[in-house]
């Protein structure tokens, strides 16, 4: 029997002192004792958040995977051991939109302390179907034009992302940070709220991500294509162009 997933109404309360919780006993005992917590303060609000968006995605870009399943949108919380030391589980939870492992993708993603939204662009340059780091250079101007127009510009988190993300700038605006972003590998332009912030508990969430989404879109276009600009004009042609924040 294939399960029902139920509609979303928000993020779990709890999810976040689950994630808190599993940082101070991150061992298997405690974890499957636990299971039936990560299912339903994590897990089972994912997968109806993934149902939800997932129309805007296959509209925005039918590409993008929005299969409610681990592997595809959810990130797995257990560590693959053969290739990790140390804890077996990830102390945050990952939901995200991309083509393949390692795409430029949407996300949403939660710590014990935060909640975070953005977009993460591969800017590697080792991915033949990722054109982030030719298109900066290629189209400097439009790139900017189109940033400084819109509510990109000086409304994100701009972090390079390692082993760990490191903040690079509070405000994102493109004049001060272009040279950043051509040498930062693995950009993520992001909000944050904090976990007492009552949008995340309620529908509202998925209206914001999908606003915020739309704003970062001409971003992907940029990633994903060799021709940007034509991609960009489909997007503002079908959806306008967005400038809410």
């Amino acid at each position: 029997m294939k399960d029902i997933i139920p509609p979303f109404e928000g993020f779990h309360r709890n999810a976040f002192q689950f994630l808190k919780d599993l940082s101070n006993n991150n061992n298997t005992a405690w974890f499957n004792a636990n299971r039936e917590r990560f299912q339903n303060e994590l897990v089972i609000p994912a997968r109806s958040f993934v149902t939800e968006i997932g129309e805007f995605f296959s509209r925005l870009n039918p590409s993008i995977r929005t299969a409610p399943k681990f592997n595809e949108t959810l990130m797995r919380i257990n560590k693959d051991m053969r290739f990790a030391k140390g804890e077996p589980y990830r102390n945050y939870f990952l939901v995200h939109f991309g083509r393949f492992k390692m795409d430029t993708e949407f996300y949403v993603f939660f710590e014990s302390d935060s909640f975070q939204y953005g977009i993460f662009i591969n800017n590697s340059g080792d991915n033949k179907d990722l054109f982030f780091s030719k298109n900066l250079t290629r189209y400097k101007k439009e790139l900017c034009r189109i940033i400084e127009r819109s509510a990109i510009n000086r409304n994100f988190e701009f972090y390079d992302m390692k082993k760990e993300m490191i903040l690079i700038d509070r405000i994102f605006d493109i004049k001060e940070h272009y040279d950043k972003l051509l040498t930062t590998k693995m950009i993520l332009l992001q909000k944050s709220l904090p976990v007492h912030d009552k949008r995340i508990y309620s529908g509202d969430i998925l209206i914001e991500a999908i606003q915020t989404f739309s704003i970062l879109y001409p971003l992907y276009c940029f990633s994903v294509s060799s021709q940007p600009l034509r991609m960009i004009t489909e997007f503002e042609e079908n959806f306008g162009v967005v400038q809410v924040l």
